[in-house]
């Protein structure tokens, strides 16, 4: 009698462990469909999305941004599945009018600047940052609408900041161009936002900012690299055309 209650307290234990058990890989696997469900976006290019850590077809990045939930209807975002690398146009985004306003101006005070980082000009780079800083000083919004004038202000207020330091910077070089990587972040979305008539690409080094900030854009199909002038002056490639 004692040996059968024990064989019965045994199976009744062991029951309830495999019902744990079944239970635990049951929360385990949903929760780990909950996560590979989830997108995340390049930091350079918000447009490609997949899995966490997956990389970039356009620049090389790891997808580190995480997206907001969306229903399929919604969704706008380019899959990294169906992102073509090297030939690739980035294009406008949203809806603000690509000619609300000329970005021209700016974007050609941009490339001296990037010019005279190329040839490792870092007083050419101060005198041509110190133009774009008047350039976005004197540059009208009334001709726009509320919305876009906020995005337009958001990109200037940033890049007026980094744009100063390296107006104020000449003979620091290595600072100049800390400062000309985050600037380009601000050109890339400009453009992106409000376009530009002029035919532009953006470029990317890899050996730059442990290969997260090297990226600029140029008027030029060869690659000119501004980050480490005559020392590497063609590192680097061309990600697409900007427009």
């Amino acid at each position: 009698m004692k040996k059968i209650l024990f064989m019965s307290i045994i199976t009744a234990f062991m029951t309830v462990s495999c019902n744990q058990k079944s239970k635990d890989e049951t929360a385990a696997s949903s929760d780990k469909t909950e996560k590979s469900a989830e997108l995340y976006a390049c930091p350079m290019h918000p447009e490609v999305t997949g899995t966490a850590g997956s990389e970039c077809p356009e620049c090389g990045m790891e997808l580190t941004d995480k997206v907001a939930q969306t229903t399929p209807a919604d969704s706008e975002a380019t899959p990294v599945a169906v992102a073509n690398e090297e030939s690739s146009a980035i294009t406008a985004s949203g809806n603000v009018s690509k000619t609300a306003f000329p970005t021209d101006a700016i974007v050609s005070n941009y490339l001296n600047i990037k010019n005279a980082l190329t040839k490792d000009d870092s007083n050419g780079a101060a005198v041509a940052a110190r133009n774009l800083l008047i350039t976005l000083n004197s540059s009208s919004t009334t001709s726009v609408d509320t919305k876009s004038k906020n995005k337009y202000n958001a990109f200037v207020a940033d890049a007026k900041a980094h744009v100063k330091h390296i107006g104020d910077n000449a003979s620091k070089i290595d600072l100049q161009r800390e400062y000309f990587s985050l600037l380009s972040q601000d050109i890339f979305g400009l453009i992106k936002t409000f376009g530009t008539k002029q035919t532009v690409y953006q470029d990317y080094c890899p050996m730059y900012g442990e290969g997260k900030t090297g990226y600029w854009i140029s008027e030029t199909k060869d690659v000119i690299n501004p980050y480490f002038g005559s020392e590497m002056l063609n590192c680097g490639r061309r990600i697409g055309t900007v427009k």
